[in-house]
């Protein structure tokens, strides 16, 4: 795993939070894991997403959540209670207009 971490997986502090993500790119593993496990998009479809990646790191963003499962799972729950911090304090206007 090393190894891989080196070559498409890296991590620092000053670049998205020091959140895991492909090396050289602002794509964080979390991205990844969402299309592919939330989403159900496969790697190749997910080079769609993402067309400056390779499948490669893809495969690599998995297989660092499959190692790190805590980890990216935590890092989802954190993100899902920021945003229904943002939605709870800055409410829909369009929401509002529709009555819903």
């Amino acid at each position: 795993m090393d190894n891989l971490m080196v070559q498409h997986i890296e991590k620092s502090a000053e670049v998205m939070g020091g959140k895991a993500r492909i090396a050289g790119h602002r794509i964080r593993v979390l991205d990844i894991v969402v299309w592919h496990e939330k989403r159900g998009l496969s790697p190749d479809e997910i080079l769609g997403v993402y067309p400056s990646i390779t499948l490669a790191d893809v495969h690599a963003a998995l297989a660092y959540y499959f190692d790190h499962r805590d980890e990216i799972e935590g890092d989802l729950v954190k993100e899902a209670e920021l945003v229904a911090g943002m939605k709870a304090r800055f409410p829909s206007k369009l929401q509002e207009r529709l009555g819903a």
